[in-house]
Order: structure tokens, then C-alpha cells, then sequence
């Protein structure tokens, strides 16, 4: 849910997802002399409570001394910034927000314009696409506060609990949903949680028939991994190990419930059936009740079932699901993998490339060729990405130096944004506790989201997202998949949300991490003319506009 307000010449703009909201909000720059930032209170009418939001940095005037890690009202010790997000927000709440512009001294804050605006957050279930994303960021401050940096083993279920966000309970439940006589049926490339597939083998002994296709190459993982999880668990025989792929892999995470002979659902995303991709990086699952788009699921796993090479395999996958010509077509669409070509890949690229307003992708093994030319020439103003690391798993060191020298290039561009994993690895910083990541996950340890936002804040917003890495190997080599969403705008606001979470997270603790003074003070607000950034040809002054939608 978007909405927006005005008074006292304040414009604020609401978006709510699902754990996030996002506020954005505009000035007039000729009112900001003297600016010291904006306070931000929220009401919660459920729980009837209501209070200031809290932030990181203070004044230094005024700081009180507290002790690292500490967060700080901002009443006291405003955003210096026009855009903000609530993290702690709910799924399916109201919330009224106010933001107030302080003028005066640290000491002395006075309100010179005040806005107040009512949002209501998203459920993750609800129309025909239930959205649903983990914590994703195991190495954070309120990880570190919560659980003192233990890990997760260490701590037990609080932990996991924490991290998980309703991601593993989402995933449960839509095996839980099948019933005696229903059918579950499985994509996977890991497949080794053992909670999970003691869920499938209780669905088992319910009557569910359970079928699983799962990596198995002749390699070391994921495939035995694979095969002994699934044997411990007792589906064993239940199982298709798919070992046909000599040169790709089968990397989808998907699962399909049939009722009465009918597929009726899908769940789909990027989250692999593994600890890691549930609770350590970030990752998101999707369920689509749609049981046209469940059929196409279907005929597709039954390609996958016969365990076809890929020359066989790749004609009868472009036939299912074909290179939309524009744009796709209003509500779910699929594309799948292996494919005869490299079209979609360049379809998606034209879309980035077409975006209007806004453009947000997340890229978790490097990025494409065609993507750096969208993001070297590409229509939108903004264009944020969030990588993992400045490239991809290149076989030289040159190769991955000459790769990471094209993306600090691209980094020079004025529309774009990007923000690369990172953590806060001592305490060094100001204010600020060390930060140590769940040690769930070794190759891919922050952004594992393979998504494409186009235009997420206008009526017609496109959603790609799924398995495949927007990648030559994930379009021509691997078993993939991916799910366009075109005009929803709620799925678009809770991708959004979670988007900026991640993009604030990791921009923030980049830069922080390249500073080289032995103690950075990152802790402290400014007394200056510090909105100046925020106005005229720069990428803040366009960031303020589109998230305050003026």
C-alpha cells in the first residue's frame, strides 16, 4: 500500500510492505535554511502504542554517552535524510506515521513543518501471490544486540526464528496444506534440511505422494549431500536425482501441490531447501494460487521427471513457455530453462533498459554483460543494484580485476546506486557493535535474490524474479526458473520494501568498511547546510523525489 499527504509544505509518501515501510518525504528547498533533520513517530493502532522512532547517529553536542550499539529517539537526534524505513513494522497493521522538520540548535530542536500520514502494512498472504522474505541480514547490529554475535546453533530456535522471518514456517505451511491424497511435487538443487524433509516425510505418512527431482551430477555437492539427507529422512524412494546435466545443474526451488489430479499451487522463489538459504543469506519464496500457472509448473516438472540432456530438453522448454514480444502481459507469467537461445535473457535486459522511473535488481554471481550496458545507458534516473560481490566467479585473477574495474566504473555514473555485501567486522566504529555472520553460508554469504524491479511505484510495475541469476549459464545451461508479475502493485511495495532494506544495510556497512582512519566517525550528525546534496542534478535529489512521489 502506497499513500501520500501534505501540510505545512512537507510531502510524505507512505509505502508499505510487509515488515517494511517505507517513508519518503519532500521540502522545499528554499525552507531548509537552518534545517537540523526530521523526527519520525509512530502510532501502532493495534497495540495501541505509540512513541519516536530510533536511529544510530546523534549529535555530538548533545549525545549522551550511551554505549555502542544504542539507538537514539528522533525527537532528540532527527534523520538527516528524506527517506527513512521502519523496520520493526508488522505484516497487515495500521500505522500512522508524523514527520517533523526541526529547525533551532541540538540543544534546543524546534518543529517548523509537520506531516502525518496513515498506512496500512501488507499481509504476506493475500490475492493471488503470497511474498515472503527472510531476515537475510545475519550479521547486524540487532543480531549482534539480540544475541551477542553467538551463532545460531549456539543460540537455538530464538535465533533461527529471528532470521527465518516466517520464511521456513511459509514453507512448511504449504506443505502442510496438502492433504491425504494430494500431490507434492518437488524442484530443488539443495535439498538437505533435515527439519524441512522431516516435514515431507510427515506429509508422507498423511497420504501425501510426494515426488522429489533433486541436483545430482557427479560431483560432490549438492548431489550426495542430497541423496543422504533425503535417505535419512526416509523419502529416499521418493526421490529423482537428476544426473543428466554433465555441464549445468538443476537449480531450481520449487514446489507444486496438485488436488484432485489439478495443480492449484506453486512455491517458487530463489530460497534453496537448505539452513543456509533459509535462515543465512537473502532469499525470498513465493506462492502463486493460480492453477494456470501451476499447470505450467507442472508440465515443466514433468519434462525435468524423465531426466532429459539438455539438447533434448531445451526445444520442449522454449515451446512452454515462449520470449514474450513487449512487455509480458498483465498478472503471473513464467519463464523456464534450459534454453535454445539467449532471447530471454536479452528480453529481460530490454525491460531494464525500457524502465521509466526506477530500475532495482539484485545480482548474486557478478553481472551480466548486457546489464552493464543498462546500467551504463538505461532510461531510468535511478538505478540501484545490490550485489554480492563486484564480480562473478571468474577462472583468473585478471578476469576478476578487470570485472571489478567495470563495476567501480559503472559506480561513477550519476542515476547509479549499488550497494555490495559487507559487515561490520570490528568495533572500530563510533558508536557501533562489531558484526559476525551466521558461518550458514560459505560461497554465497550476503545476497543470494535473483530479482528485476521496473518502475515497483507506478501502476504498471513488473516483478521478475525466481531461480536464475539473469545469467548466460542460467538461461542456456541450467534447469531455472523465474516468475513475472506485472501490475501488482502490493507484491511490487513488498519487494520494494525489502529491496532498500537490503540496499541501506549494505551500502551503509561498504562504505564503512573502505574507511581507513583508525577510528571513523560515522556516529555523529551534522550542524551545516547538510540537505544541500539532497537538491539539484544529484542521485539523492532524484531519491527524494520518486520516494516522496514528487
Amino acid at each position: 500500500m502506497r499513500i501520500k499527504a501534505a501540510s505545512d509544505h512537507l510531502v510524505v509518501q507512505a509505502i508499505g510492505g510487509s515488515h517494511v515501510v517505507l517513508l519518503g518525504w519532500d521540502f522545499p528547498s528554499e525552507r531548509c535554511d537552518g534545517l537540523l533533520g526530521f523526527a519520525l513517530h509512530r502510532t501502532d493502532h493495534a497495540e495501541q502504542e505509540a512513541g519516536w522512532l530510533r536511529g544510530l547517529k546523534t549529535f555530538e553536542e548533545t549525545d549522551p554517552g550511551f554505549l555502542p550499539g544504542s539507538s537514539y529517539s528522533t525527537r532528540d537526534h532527527p534523520v538527516q535524510s528524506f527517506l527513512w524505513a521502519d523496520y520493526a513494522a508488522k505484516p497487515g497493521r495500521l500505522y500512522t506515521y508524523r514527520v517533523v522538520a526541526l529547525k533551532g540548535s541540538p540543544a534546543a530542536l524546534q518543529p517548523v513543518a509537520e506531516t502525518a500520514v496513515e498506512v496500512r502494512t501488507e499481509s504476506p498472504e493475500g490475492g493471488f501471490n503470497d511474498v515472503h522474505f527472510n531476515r537475510g541480514v545475519a550479521a547486524s547490529q540487532e543480531y549482534a544486540r539480540r544475541f551477542g554475535n553467538r551463532k545460531p546453533s549456539d543460540v537455538g530456535r530464538p535465533a533461527f526464528d529471528w532470521l527465518s522471518r516466517g520464511l521456513f514456517e511459509a514453507m512448511t505451511d504449504f506443505v502442510a496444506a496438502c492433504g491425504s491424497g494430494d500431490a507434492l511435487l518437488i524442484c530443488a538443487y539443495e535439498f538437505h534440511h533435515a527439519p524441512f524433509l522431516a516435514v515431507l516425510k510427515a506429509a508422507v505418512d498423511r497420504g501425501v505422494e510426494l515426488t522429489v527431482i533433486y541436483d545430482h551430477r557427479d560431483k560432490d555437492f549438492p548431489g550426495p549431500v542430497n541423496e543422504a539427507t533425503a535417505g535419512v529422512a526416509g523419502i529416499a524412494d521418493r526421490c529423482i536425482a537428476r544426473r543428466s546435466m554433465k555441464s549445468a545443474i538443476s537449480h531450481n526451488k520449487f514446489m507444486i501441490r496438485v488436488r484432485a489430479g489439478a495443480p492449484e499451487a506453486v512455491w517458487t522463489g530463489g530460497t534453496n531447501f537448505s539452513e543456509g538459504g533459509i535462515f543465512g543469506q537473502s532469499n525470498v519464496g513465493e506462492v502463486v494460487e493460480d492453477a494456470v500457472i501451476a499447470t505450467q509448473y507442472f508440465e515443466y516438472w514433468m519434462l525435468l521427471a524423465e531426466d532429459p540432456a539438455n539438447a533434448a530438453l531445451k526445444p520442449r522448454v522454449d515451446a512452454l513457455s515462449p520470449v514474450p514480444a513487449g512487455k509480458p502481459p498483465v498478472g503471473n507469467s513464467v519463464i523456464f530453462s534450459p534454453r535454445g537461445s539467449l532471447d530471454v535473457l536479452g528480453w529481460y535486459a530490454e525491460l531494464a533498459r525500457e524502465a521509466e522511473h526506477g530500475l532495482f535488481m539484485t545480482f548474486a554471481f557478478g553481472m551480466n554483460d548486457l546489464f552493464k550496458e543498462v546500467y551504463r545507458r538505461g532510461r531510468a534516473p535511478l538505478r540501484f543494484a545490490v550485489m554480492e560481490k563486484a564480480s562473478g566467479p571468474k577462472r583468473t585473477a585478471e578476469a576478476r580485476e578487470a570485472e571489478e574495474e567495470q563495476i567501480r566504473r559503472l559506480r561513477f555514473e550519476e542515476a547509479n546506486l549499488f550497494a555490495i555485501g559487507s559487515h561490520l567486522t570490528s568495533a572500530r566504529f563510533d558508536g557501533w557493535l562489531k558484526e559476525k555472520l551466521t558461518g550458514l553460508n560459505s560461497h554465497v554469504r550476503y545476497i543470494h535474490n535473483k530479482f528485476m524491479l521496473i518502475d515497483p511505484l507506478s501502476d504498471d510495475p513488473i516483478v521478475v524474479g525466481g531461480s536464475a541469476n539473469f545469467s548466460v549459464a542460467s538461461t542456456r545451461d541450467n534447469d531455472e526458473n523465474m516468475l513475472i508479475t506485472r501490475g501488482n502493485t502490493r507484491v511490487a511495495d513488498i519487494y520494494l520494501g525489502e529491496f532498500m532494506r537490503m540496499y541501506s544495510h549494505h551500502a551503509f556497512r561498504e562504505f564503512a568498511q573502505s574507511r581507513r582512519e583508525p577510528n571513523p566517525k560515522l556516529k555523529s550528525l551534522r550542524v551545516d547546510d547538510w540537505w544541500t546534496k539532497h537538491f539539484g542534478n544529484t542521485s539523492q535529489s532524484r531519491r527524494r523525489t520518486y520516494f516522496a512521489g514528487t
